[in-house]
């Protein structure tokens, strides 16, 4: 019986639609509180409610996954939960899925047990999920990679010679990672506009999305103790939808020779929920092939991506309707999760709690499947056309990006939510 079968059995007494990117076989975790108020709180998702993980904990329902009555999930934060480890993050979850089942009273018969601790999703504010330390943005789609070289220095040298011996990243800055729903100002910075010999300070005209996936580190490394690749999947909590806004024209300028700064720090944005590794197990693809082989280092069997479907919309002020912009998927990336994390920690670097590391931008091998405005738009040269006849190279202000992402089962769906942001003005 295969494993996605097994998944597929499962039921919940909580109502789920067939499409509903939550059910029993997800249960993802993140951060709430009631719009009635009070304390923030650890809650996962089942069909269209937020389960309330800090009743259930008080009511000793988690004794079995070796949880006492310590308040793990009455926190504004996920990061003592994830902390504990593989072992736990596994018994919990099976706790979790065991009481909502649909033959399981425990809850299900409870009334006022559920009363206090289901609370419909209408009801509450989905906060920041994790207290994030440190943030690191890889690039490692090769569709991507060589689109953006075939820009900038010509199909003939659209790769550098490092890209494809190691995980290229840089290191992001993780006081501007802001959760879905909050907006995101246009930047300012330098800008070096074409035929000018000096460059002028101003807001950002080529401001851009970036579709990528990221995930958590739950357990870290000791600092000079890298984490080896096959043992990198105990390391990693659950994986979210990333939207890693770019300016363009300030990146453009400031990039050489160092990378990435302001046109990226600006703002991160990400999804509410967290996915967890055991909920996408069913969904473990082959990646593409990679050649040459990486080094020892880096080896680890070729099944480490992940077969989930993602899109990217814009809402204009004038669009009554979102509008479609591209449809990819995270199974196209090069580099995978194992070997990103045990990249970034072969030298020593140790990781903590709460890390946040992204994919990049993740494009496929069509233009309808191309993650970025800089893509889908070729640098400004073709323009999109959107349904009411305007056309965007680059967002504008007032336009919203919403992106969202889903594993499709037999039956049921692994989802992600959304990641949302409105662009604003830039301020003085």
């Amino acid at each position: 019986m295969s494993a996605d079968f097994q998944e597929s059995m499962l039921r919940s007494f909580v109502p789920v639609e067939p499409e509903s990117h939550f059910p029993l076989q997800n249960l993802p975790y993140g951060v709430f509180r009631r719009r009635s108020g009070g304390e923030a709180r650890v809650g996962t998702a089942i069909g269209d409610y937020v389960l309330d993980l800090s009743v259930l904990e008080e009511q000793g329902l988690f004794q079995a996954a070796g949880l006492g009555q310590d308040g793990i999930f009455a926190r504004p934060s996920l990061n003592r939960f994830m902390s504990m480890g593989r072992p736990v993050w596994q018994a919990v979850r099976a706790t979790l899925q065991h009481l909502l089942r649909e033959d399981v009273p425990t809850l299900r018969d409870n009334a006022s047990l559920r009363r206090r601790a289901l609370v419909p999703m209408s009801e509450v504010e989905m906060l920041l999920p994790v207290e994030i330390g440190d943030y690191t943005d890889f690039y490692s789609s090769r569709e991507h990679a060589t689109n953006v070289g075939t820009m900038f220095r010509g199909k003939d040298n659209a790769l550098q010679p490092n890209w494809l011996w190691l995980p290229v990243g840089y290191h992001g800055r993780s006081s501007s990672i802001v959760v879905s729903g909050t907006p995101v100002r246009r930047p300012r910075g330098q800008l070096m506009p074409p035929g000018a010999t000096q460059p002028v300070y101003g807001p950002s005209r080529l401001l851009d999305f970036e579709l990528e996936m990221g995930f958590f580190v739950g357990t870290g490394n000791p600092l000079g103790e890298p984490i080896p690749v096959q043992e990198a999947p105990e390391h990693i909590f659950g994986f979210m939808l990333v939207n890693d806004w770019s300016a363009r024209d300030i990146q453009k300028w400031e990039y050489v020779p160092l990378g990435p700064f302001l046109g990226k720090n600006f703002a991160t944005s990400i999804s509410p929920w967290v996915v967890t590794l055991e909920a996408l197990e069913p969904f473990r693809v082959p990646g593409p092939e990679q050649d040459p082989e990486p080094l020892a280092y880096l080896r680890i069997e070729n099944r480490w991506a992940f077969d989930i479907q993602l899109e990217v919309y814009l809402k204009t002020p004038r669009l009554e309707e979102p509008f479609r912009l591209c449809r990819t998927n995270f199974r196209y990336m090069y580099w995978n999760v194992c070997q990103q994390l045990a990249h970034h920690t072969v030298n020593g670097c140790n990781t903590r709690t709460g890390d946040l590391m992204a994919s990049g931008t993740i494009s496929g091998p069509t233009p309808d499947s191309y993650g970025s405005m800089l893509e889908l738009a070729w640098r400004g040269e073709k323009p999109i056309q959107l349904p009411d006849g305007e056309t965007r190279s680059f967002l504008q202000d007032g336009d919203s990006v919403i992106m969202t992402g889903y594993a499709q089962g037999e039956g049921y769906r692994i989802g992600f939510g959304e990641v949302e942001g409105t662009i604003l003005p830039a301020g003085n």
